[in-house]
């Protein structure tokens, strides 16, 4: 085999495990936002689904109908050409809701990340200093911590101390106090610096109202 053919049957051997690797990772997404639609399906009822005898009905317009039988509140929502979605089934008897079922799904799914998106904005973040750390590495630390704070995130500092450092604690509280003094644009003091084993802790959340 020639140097050249040789060369060419390589490239394509690698075009072909790419594309292997494409496919896959593409059908890994797919799967797992099926897997996220599935989960919702399975969580609210429909229709003929809906396996009780009487529910308490609310109509398209959010106007509550009050206690009809299963039967019933099918038949009124396939002549509005909706669905009947059980929207809360541990209610006496279950409350359920004529809507477009599709459109429900999406809203909820809608609904769910933006309560992780929430949830995620709520996270502590955490600074680590050392007691012999130079201006400049301070400097990118400060800056991370007000990336954090203006992001909507609480920040735990730590100021680590080593050996013989542990003996110049108040050199380490004054270093510390610097750092937080210089974050009040951005945050407040919620926990004050701590002495905590070999090291300093505070805890800075975002100003009210920062993002």
């Amino acid at each position: 085999m020639t140097k050249r053919k040789f060369t060419i049957k390589l490239l394509s051997f690698i075009f072909i495990n790419l594309l292997e690797e494409i496919a896959t990772s593409f059908r890994g997404r797919r799967s797992k936002r099926g897997d996220q639609k599935k989960e919702l399906r399975n969580k609210y009822r429909i229709n003929q689904y809906i396996r009780v005898s009487e529910v308490r009905l609310v109509d398209q317009k959010g106007e509550m109908l009050g206690i009809v039988s299963s039967d019933e509140a099918v038949s009124k929502a396939k002549e509005a050409g909706l669905d009947l979605v059980e929207i809360s089934p541990k209610a006496k008897p279950p409350v359920c809701k004529i809507i477009d079922y599709g459109k429900f799904l999406y809203e909820q799914k809608k609904k769910e990340q933006q309560q992780k998106k929430a949830s995620k904005g709520h996270e502590m973040k955490g600074i680590r200093l050392s007691f012999r750390i130079g201006p400049g590495d301070l400097e990118r630390q400060q800056r991370r911590a007000e990336t954090f704070l203006t992001d909507g995130h609480s920040v735990r500092v730590q100021l680590i101390l080593r050996g013989r450092e542990k003996a110049h604690k108040n050199l380490a509280f004054d270093k510390l106090n610097t750092f937080l003094t210089e974050l009040e644009p951005f945050g407040v003091i919620e926990q004050k610096p701590k002495f905590s084993g070999f090291q300093i802790i505070a805890i800075i959340k975002p100003v009210t109202g920062k993002k």
